[in-house]
This record gives C-alpha cells, sequence and structure tokens, in this order.
C-alpha cells in the first residue's frame, strides 16, 4: 500500500468562538486529483491555508508525504 501524499486526520480550525473546520479527515495518493467544492465561507481556503502552514490548526494532525507537519 502507498503511503498518502496528503493525510489530514480530525482537522479542527477555530477563530475565537467561530470553527471554520470541525473534524476534517482527508487522504490524497501520490498522482490522485482531487478538487474542494462548496458554497462561500465553507472553508476551502481555510483548509488550503492548514495545509500550506499559513493557519495554525486549533486541532487534529496533517502529514505531507509521511512527516507530521502539525508538530
Amino acid at each position: 500500500m502507498t503511503t498518502p501524499i496528503i493525510k489530514i486526520d480530525g482537522l479542527r480550525k477555530q477563530f475565537g468562538d467561530h470553527v471554520v473546520l470541525d473534524g476534517i479527515d482527508l487522504e490524497v495518493a501520490p498522482g490522485e486529483v482531487i478538487a474542494a467544492i462548496g458554497a462561500s465561507g465553507s472553508g476551502k481556503s481555510t483548509l488550503l491555508r492548514c495545509l500550506n502552514l499559513l493557519e495554525q490548526v486549533s486541532d487534529g494532525q496533517i502529514w505531507l508525504d509521511g512527516l507530521d507537519i502539525t508538530h
């Protein structure tokens, strides 16, 4: 089995009392293409900002190519 290039487990992001992402789980295999779609304000950009370390996650873990980037 191939290690996911991106793995997200229980991701939570909140700004004060406002919860933007709550319990996000995701695995993306090498070479796989995905799309994030949803209404304005649904957390798509926040998810990407957490993935590229522009936002610190409130809870959960993110692995990029097997490396835990949340700690």
